[in-house]
């Protein structure tokens, strides 16, 4: 009787031991709480930041939005002033501008004359969608060369997937815009020139916005197949980046844990390959490649707005750069808020699974 005794008591003890392995440990949520709070002092700092640049431009708002003509009344201007604020002190500007933030207000666009958060719900879904394909492009085919490259190092095929991923970061995003509407458009007419859809072809449904995301919802397969050609250019061009990106860090990590004692211990036991690669380098080299992931999203947000309006494809790139054009300050205001408060969250997230995966980031 006492065998079964001493294993209860033994299990007894065991299951406090099991319980602290899965509730997060006082050290890591210090780690998480610090995060949290340079988060929300980044994000403070952007608003202060963007709101003075883009109030301290030399050209008049008031003028560029009521145009040439009425901008020759100067009652008409005057009232245009008051009527958004711009006749106040920029102090009391900005802590009126805080104080609407706060409240989930963004300002009224002086050139759709419509809340900056109801064109924003309008135009991010857009983006998003094409950034989420430009994303699994540029990892699922980063991530696969950078491994083939890092397990023939110095060959003849690692060169060339250097040189590659090489020109790919180098290369301007609109000039690779250019070229693929060249040739995938005018040349061969293997893709749309722009847009989101073909004239004349039914957009489906609202229901996210993203109108590949809606059309499979609703069933409507026609429109999912031209939606998906119309992502086509903008999400090579970007994803292109991506894959420069993600080649050289994958091929960088992979190095640095192919050489590791314990991954020539699993071959010498006899273990597949692949089971090698997949269970042990790729989940070794994960916290690196996941760290690419903050930098590869940057610059889908950043270079969405020249590739947007080179396809003239209606997401946030397109709405800012049309504000920046007619000087539309609360849109433009808004659309920096939106991209710095989303990359600030996601490099939020990717420090938080860092933690996870590994623990000696929890301590710095």
């Amino acid at each position: 009787m006492s065998v079964p005794l001493q294993n209860e008591s033994a299990s007894i003890l065991v299951r406090p031991s099991r319980l602290r392995r899965v509730l997060p440990s006082t050290g890591f949520m210090r780690f998480l709480a610090r995060r949290f709070v340079a988060m929300i002092l980044l994000l403070w700092g952007i608003t202060l930041v963007t709101w003075c640049l883009t109030n301290l431009v030399p050209a008049d708002p008031a003028m560029v939005a009521l145009g040439p003509q009425a901008s020759g009344d100067p009652a008409l201007v005057q009232i245009y002033r008051h009527k958004y604020g711009l006749d106040r002190p920029l102090p009391v500007q900005y802590g009126i501008y805080m104080k609407h933030l706060l409240e989930g207000d963004l300002g009224t666009s002086h050139f759709s004359d419509r809340p900056v958060i109801t064109d924003l719900k309008q135009y991010v879904p857009a983006t998003a969608e094409l950034a989420f394909y430009a994303c699994l492009f540029g990892f699922t085919v980063g991530i696969a060369l950078g491994t083939w490259a890092a397990l023939r190092r110095e060959s003849l095929s690692d060169h060339v997937l250097r040189i590659i991923s090489l020109a790919g970061l180098s290369a301007p995003g609109f000039w690779l815009a250019l070229v693929a509407l060249y040739f995938f458009f005018f040349k061969w007419g293997l893709a749309p020139g722009g847009g989101r859809l073909s004239p004349g072809a039914d957009v489906p449904p609202h229901t996210t916005g993203a109108y590949t995301l809606d059309a499979l919802i609703h069933f409507k397969w026609g429109t999912f197949w031209d939606a998906l050609r119309h992502l086509m250019l903008p999400v090579l061009v970007l994803g292109l980046v991506v894959v420069g990106y993600v080649t050289r860090y994958t091929r960088s990590a992979v190095l640095e844990v192919a050489s590791e004692d314990y991954i020539r211990a699993a071959r010498a036991k006899g273990l597949p390959e692949h089971t090698v690669i997949i269970r042990y380098i790729l989940r070794a080299a994960a916290p690196t490649v996941i760290t690419v992931l903050g930098l590869a999203f940057a610059y889908i947000l950043a270079g969405s707005v020249f590739i947007e309006a080179v396809y003239t494809f209606s997401g946030l790139g397109l709405y800012a750069f049309k504000a920046s054009t007619t000087l539309d300050l609360p849109a433009i205001t808004g659309c920096c808020l939106f991209i710095a408060a989303v990359y600030i969250v996601v490099n939020f997230v990717i420090d938080v699974l860092y933690g996870l995966i590994d623990p000696r980031i929890r301590l710095t």
